[in-house]
């Protein structure tokens, strides 16, 4: 460049003439045009493009080949050289690798899609899911986030879940509503599963009943996306992505679910202090112009409903997973309400009988020990063989109060033991073990004083009869016993 600026400066200001830089840099005359013509070099200039003249016949064919690999998954298309090895084994081509490689390269770049940059109006939302990896009490597994984005603002909404399906879909929504304050006009989404039954056009879609009850309760507007045309949700896209890089890496070390989310909220609450590119204000004072119409009065019950049977072994199936309910309910007919994190179990009349935490494997059982203590205390012999006490952890004075009870009474005890473990349907655990660890600190291993113990008050010794409420006992009179003829009694009898 210091050369081509001195010679430059030498002719055209100096006027110093052609010939003599010539003789003096030994260049071509028409490289010393190009330099008086052009301040800088202006580099290799192809003045028409070569032929391919043994190529050029099968730029149809290859162009062919490309349009079908679209359809195609991505790790399943044609790279330049499986074009190459298929060019000259099925069409005898005799040219080079290079040139096959360049042409596919240009090809490929020029067919790129050319997307219409959209504008997003305050109270338009958009829903997706993406997956993501996180080490959860220690073990690492893959979580689905659910996803909304407000466009216009850009802010979001994420909370975890252990599987994409109709519950997490719906809980979703309402953790995203509750968070933004209200419900967007309209929602765009992808063609998920949960959502559309079956494409029945380009617009055209048959809805799921649980999506449909949605649209109900909160009656927004939807948008399907054109299959295959993920742009037109390209804000929760890159929400996704942000999410990923920003808050998903390292990957998140929690102790549980709730705790990922709670970490998820946190960092979603965050993003109102910041500001976007090309935007004046912070995300904060867009969200309070985007357009959101109020929550209903009353939430939406986002569980899946089914009728279940209770089994002979008081077991009900759910989701191929099965949760016990008491005894007393065995053969019966019951609707169970499946939640994302809980399963209820109710009668046909919808009294609550039995909630379980919801398990996500698959031919799992989930037993609640108090269930089956009416049906252990007419079958003692049942306590050490019963899979529903086998995980029943508790505390060492309930083992020892069966070892003393046993030892005083046999068989007998042991019957004395499932009556005090009774006491766990109507008491916390904590409470209960405390009763028993205060009978056997006096040597009354009977379940009335334990279940005494069990009540409220600190002790039995500070329940009083008070005469508060009861005036019509004050006149009431109580004569002192005479202890002197209980004693003459038993002489009477000979028993003293």
């Amino acid at each position: 460049m210091e050369q081509w600026t001195e010679i430059r400066r030498r002719v055209l200001v100096e006027k110093v003439s052609k010939r003599q830089i010539l003789a003096e840099t030994g260049m071509h005359w028409t490289t010393l045009e190009k330099i008086l013509s052009h301040s800088q070099p202006p580099g290799y200039r192809l003045e028409r493009l070569r032929s391919k003249p043994k190529l050029g016949v099968h730029l149809e064919w290859i162009q062919a080949v490309l349009a079908a690999d679209k359809e195609m998954p991505r790790k399943q298309r044609h790279t330049a050289k499986r074009i190459y090895d298929r060019l000259v084994k099925e069409r005898g081509y005799t040219g080079k690798y290079t040139v096959v490689k360049e042409v596919v390269a240009e090809l490929k770049r020029t067919g790129q899609e050319v997307f219409m940059p959209l504008e997003h109006r305050p109270g338009e939302a958009q829903v997706d899911f993406f997956e993501a990896l996180a080490k959860i009490d220690g073990k690492l597994r893959k979580v689905h986030v659910f996803t909304m984005a407000l466009p216009y603002s850009d802010m979001f909404f994420l909370m975890a879940f252990e599987r994409e399906c109709t519950e997490a879909f719906w809980e979703g929504h309402i953790r995203a509503f509750q968070f933004f304050g209200g419900v967007p006009n309209r929602i765009t989404y992808d063609n998920l599963k949960i959502a559309v039954k079956m494409i029945v056009g380009p617009h055209e879609r048959a809805l799921t009943d649980g999506f449909l009850q949605l649209v109900s309760h909160y009656l927004f507007q939807y948008h399907f996306c054109t299959v295959r045309r993920a742009n037109e949700k390209g804000v929760v896209e890159g929400t996704a992505k942000y999410a990923r890089c920003n808050f998903m890496v390292p990957v998140p070390q929690v102790s549980d679910l709730d705790a990922l989310n709670e970490y998820l909220h946190e960092s979603c609450w965050n993003e109102q202090f910041r500001r976007l590119r090309g935007k004046e204000k912070e995300k904060k004072a867009l969200w309070l112009e985007e357009k959101l119409r109020p929550l209903p009065v009353a939430p939406f019950d986002a569980c899946r409903k089914q009728p279940g049977h209770a089994s002979s072994l008081s077991l009900v199936r759910f989701d191929d997973n099965d949760y016990s309910v008491p005894v007393a309910y065995a053969h019966h007919e019951v609707v169970v309400k499946g939640y994302f994190d809980r399963v209820l179990i109710c009668t046909r009349t919808g009294e609550a009988i039995a909630e379980h935490k919801r398990t996500w494997e698959r031919e799992d059982i989930k037993y609640e020990p108090t269930h089956y203590l009416p049906l252990l205390e007419r079958k003692p012999g049942s306590l050490d063989y019963s899979a529903a006490f086998s995980c029943f952890i508790l505390p060492d004075c309930f083992r020892e109060l069966r070892r003393r009870m046993e030892e005083a009474e046999g068989h007998e005890g042991t019957r004395e033991y499932i009556r005090v473990l009774r006491l766990l349907e109507k008491h916390p655990l904590e409470r209960v073990a405390g009763a028993i660890e205060k009978a056997m600190r006096i040597q009354a291993l009977d379940p009335g004083v334990i279940a005494m113990y069990c009540l409220p008050e600190e002790s039995p010794e500070i329940r009083t009869f008070r005469l508060e409420g009861r005036e019509h006992l004050r006149g009431v009179t109580v004569a002192v016993p005479e202890l002197g003829l209980y004693q003459a009694l038993l002489v009477a009898e000979g028993l003293s």
